[in-house]
């Protein structure tokens, strides 16, 4: 086979095409001729014309790599992807190659197939083209809250002396897309006999030019925003996501914290045997010597969503810690505890509310540190989201 590794950067790649792994890794890295190819007309004819069976990458972000992918799926080459970390010892401790460079990096994804093609969990699965999208407007979302927030702290500091009367307002766009009252009363977008009325009376010392610029942009930003919920609406109301929405609202879980976790678990069988069963491996405890059981699809399914905790030993020093996964996923299981469990008014109304809800009460009043006791409940309800999308999800269960 013709087995392509690709470092991806900005706007070029490098290329090794190899049909065997070297014998001698190091020494085919010194005297092998790279291809560096630029994005561009020529860059994408070379890479066709090296006729690749099956091309390797890392997965980088949803920009650099994207137009490589398309060009080569599109034309027959499967594609695979292979996780930063892995690639990194791999490169490291397995094949003892150089300090890091792109040709290193393409010769060693490139030799990783030839390793562990026939092992698939051993690459990044790829999603669909629909929950793909997902995670591309998720992250747009999440880059314009970014950008508005610097803005907005910027506007309020100025409407503080020059409008202080409306300077803590709220403001977002309409049901209908329509843009921020305030703001758009600010840059001349929209008309407000109330806010009218309220800088004739005001005691600040006018409204400048500045302001109306920032007002302006932030109109801008939260159509934007407004127009990329419509269409993450519009995604998940695909009817292949039926079951897990069931699933979601009876966490209570927001828009988009649905789409943020169901980019990252979809679809499920991916955790699951080929008996499409959570895999239970029985094995003797390294302590306790008894029968133990290791929850394997629960705990990959933990990692994916940032809930997996690592142990670290040494010595009689024991620590465990969260390692790897999504921190936007985390963070936003995280805030959904915050927001639909702790708070009492607002706590889920179902099963899932009164348990996450009760413990975490009691391991407060105990004075345990809350942010353990968060995340505790986040790692909780991870789990018991596996076990209830196993059950609406997967047939002839035990």
């Amino acid at each position: 086979m013709n087995i392509l590794g690709i470092d991806v950067s900005k706007s070029s790649i490098s290329a090794c095409l190899i049909t065997k792994k070297p014998a001698d890794v190091r020494r085919f890295y010194y005297k092998y001729k790279f291809k560096k190819l630029t994005a561009n007309a020529f860059g994408v004819k070379e890479i066709l014309n090296l006729k690749a069976d099956a091309a390797i990458l890392e997965p980088t972000g949803t920009n650099y790599s994207k137009i490589w992918v398309q060009v080569l799926n599109s034309y027959g080459v499967k594609v695979y992807l292979v996780g930063h970390k892995e690639l990194k010892n791999y490169r490291t401790y397995h094949l003892s190659l150089p300090d890091k460079d792109d040709d290193a990096d393409a010769l060693a994804l490139a030799c990783y197939f030839f390793d562990y093609g026939e092992q698939p969990f051993r690459f990044v699965t790829i999603r669909d083209s629909i929950t793909s999208r997902i995670r591309e407007l998720i992250l747009r979302l999440n880059h314009l809250n970014r950008v508005q927030s610097p803005i907005i702290n910027r506007i309020r500091q100025d409407l503080a002396w020059q409008f202080p009367e409306v300077a803590l307002v709220k403001s977002k766009c309409g049901v209908k897309g329509d843009v921020p009252v305030l703001w758009g009363w600010l840059c001349g977008q929209r008309k407000s006999k109330r806010y009218d009325s309220l800088y004739l009376n005001s005691i600040g010392l006018g409204l400048s030019n500045t302001v109306y610029l920032h007002a302006e942009r932030l109109c801008s930003l939260q159509k934007e925003e407004w127009q990329v919920e419509r269409e993450i609406e519009h995604l998940l109301s695909d009817d292949q996501f039926a079951k897990y929405r069931k699933v979601f609202n009876y966490f209570g879980f927001g828009m988009r914290v649905q789409a943020m976790i169901l980019s990252q678990i979809y679809p499920l069988e991916n955790f699951l045997g080929e008996d499409r069963k959570p895999i239970i491996e029985v094995s003797e405890g390294r302590n306790s010597h008894k029968p133990s059981k290791r929850h394997i699809s629960q705990r990959k399914f933990q990692k994916m969503l940032g809930f997996a905790p690592t142990q670290e030993s040494s010595g009689d020093s024991q620590k465990s810690r969260v390692t790897g996964g999504n921190d936007s996923t985390r963070i936003a299981v995280w805030l959904w505890v915050f927001t639909r469990i702790e708070v009492k008014r607002n706590r889920v109304k179902n099963e899932i509310g009164k348990q996450l809800g009760t413990q975490l009460d009691r391991e407060k009043e105990a004075g345990r540190p809350v942010r353990l006791v968060r995340a505790r409940i986040a790692a909780k309800a991870v789990k018991l989201l596996f076990k209830y999308l196993v059950d609406e999800i997967c047939e002839n269960l035990e």
